[in-house]
Parts: C-alpha cells; structure tokens; sequence
C-alpha cells in the first residue's frame, strides 16, 4: 500500500534534504582543495592518476547533487501548483510520499561517504 503524507511532511522533507545537498556541495569545494594541495606537491605518477580520478568523483557528485536537487525543487512546485489550485483542500489532502526522492537521497549520502573515506585515506597518505 502507497503511503500518504501530508503537504507539509513533503515540504519539510524536501527542506532537509535540500539544506542536505547545500552541505555535501560545500564539502566538495574543500575536498577539491585538498586534492589540488596533494597535487601541487606530488608529481608521482600514481599520485597524479589518484587526484585525476578523485577529481572526476567529484564532478560527477555535484552533477548528481544537480540532479537531485532539480528533482526536488520540480516536486515542489508541484505540491505548490495543488496548494494553489485547491487551497481549501490542501490542509486536508494527503499526497503519494516521495519514495523515489527517498531512495535516491539514501543512495547518494551513501556513495559520498564512500568517496569521503576513500578520499580521506588518500590524503592520510600523500598529505
């Protein structure tokens, strides 16, 4: 059976979660700083091959931070869109939970803590 939620559970959700994204998108800004720290000072092959690689880690993250945070922002204007056109009703009204948002969430903060780990070690190394 398909869970509802109220509006505001839905707003409140995707409030986090967005306040969520600002934060990993601000830590990847320090994480590509202490990659180029490890670079500037490091000209060993592998050295080089890791940061390249770490590097591209990182675009990609804030291309899937992009991604998730224009999916939210999309679900909102659609839970904005019915509060307008049924104000009345929307206290009352329940929505289809955003399971799909959920999971991608889960699995997003999954990988970059996995990355975060990997790129922690690296840096415990070469640093």
């Amino acid at each position: 059976m398909e869970t509802k939620k109220s509006i505001y559970q839905l707003h409140e959700e995707h409030k986090t979660w967005l306040n969520k994204l600002l934060f990993y998108k601000d830590e990847l800004v320090i994480m590509s700083k202490r990659i180029s720290e490890v670079a500037e000072k490091n000209t060993l092959k592998e050295v080089r091959s890791l940061t390249d690689h770490f590097n591209n880690q990182l675009i990609i993250q804030k291309e899937q931070i992009d991604i998730l945070s224009h999916d939210i922002k999309s679900h909102e204007l659609y839970l904005e869109s019915a509060a307008h056109d049924n104000p009345n009703a929307v206290d009352h009204d329940k929505f289809s939970d955003h399971k799909n948002h959920r999971e991608s969430i889960a699995t997003f903060e999954k990988l970059f803590e996995d990355l975060r780990e990997e790129l922690i070690d690296f840096l415990s190394k070469w640093m």
